[in-house]
């Protein structure tokens, strides 16, 4: 059993704790060419920089709604669709949507972000769509501010909720199929089995899942909103993941993005903790 975790040990030591000595640079003017050792000390001047900018007041503002936004509506579809699979008596049909709402998962973020390109795009198939049936003129839907976080959280339903509905079914699967059938007995209707027996199946899933997703609160995901970005909606989508590699690689300033990265992760634990400790005055488990 030790050997089957040790290649996941070395990927965490490897990848998540010896990188952490090199946060050390968030209290450092650093210069690559001076190296930890010599490069000069600035104490917490970098993180005073994060409160005192604007630009990083207005990304953490960008941050928190786009998060607040996905756990909002991204975070219960997958409960919503269990739910609803769990409910479905055809095994064949059941297993057909599985593998249908699955199967977005497996394509990359580049290729979403090309396949909404050309849906939403003047020339695209949506304006097409609107052209032919209501005579409008070309609608430039990923150059509209307002539009940018409702297209996120869309495009991150569609490609990310199948597969999260893996948990909440395989939380399903334990449950006693004989609670429904005396449920059924005693004259509970639908409704009544999926509040009382469902639901309950699956609650210390939700909150050990939504635990988990408040430490990732600061955390929108790179790689998505870095290819939805553009010069018309940067204002309203530059999120703390991109504004790091923007600072830290476009500009060279990797104290000031190192302190903006420990800062997001310091407060992710904090969140956890708390959420943690939240969840176990209700009665539950939670993650320790």
């Amino acid at each position: 059993m030790y050997a089957f975790v040790l290649p996941g040990t070395i990927f965490f030591i490897l990848y998540r704790y010896i990188p952490l000595l090199g946060s050390v640079i968030a209290f450092q003017n650093y210069s690559p060419f001076q190296g930890f050792i010599h490069s000069q000390w600035v104490g917490f001047s970098n993180f005073q920089r994060i409160f005192a900018s604007a630009d990083v007041v207005q990304v953490i503002i960008n941050t928190l709604t786009l998060s607040l936004l996905q756990i909002a509506f991204a975070f219960p579809v997958p409960i919503i669709l269990a739910l609803m699979l769990n409910e479905v008596r055809n095994d064949f049909f059941k297993k057909f949507i599985q593998s249908i709402v699955y199967l977005p998962h497996f394509l990359s973020w580049v290729i979403v972000a090309s396949i909404i390109t050309i849906f939403l795009r003047s020339d695209g198939l949506v304006n097409i769509f609107l052209h032919d049936m209501f005579g409008t003129n070309p609608i430039q839907f990923l150059q509209i501010p307002a539009l940018f976080k409702p297209i996120v959280v869309l495009e991150l339903i569609w490609k990310e909720s199948g597969w999260g509905t893996i948990i909440f079914l395989a939380a399903l699967a334990g449950v006693n199929p004989e609670l429904y059938e005396a449920a059924l007995v005693d004259g509970a209707n639908r409704w009544r089995r999926i509040w009382h027996i469902t639901l309950p199946a699956i609650r210390s899933t939700f909150v050990i899942l939504l635990i988990l997703r408040l430490g990732n609160v600061l955390d929108n995901g790179f790689e998505q909103i870095f290819l939805m970005l553009n010069p018309y909606v940067n204002d309203v989508g530059n999120v703390l993941d991109t504004y790091v590699y923007y600072k830290g690689i476009q500009q060279s300033d990797f104290s000031f993005a190192t302190a903006v990265g420990l800062f997001k992760s310091v407060v992710g634990l904090i969140l956890v903790l708390g959420a943690n400790q939240l969840a176990k005055r209700f009665g539950e488990e939670g993650i320790y």
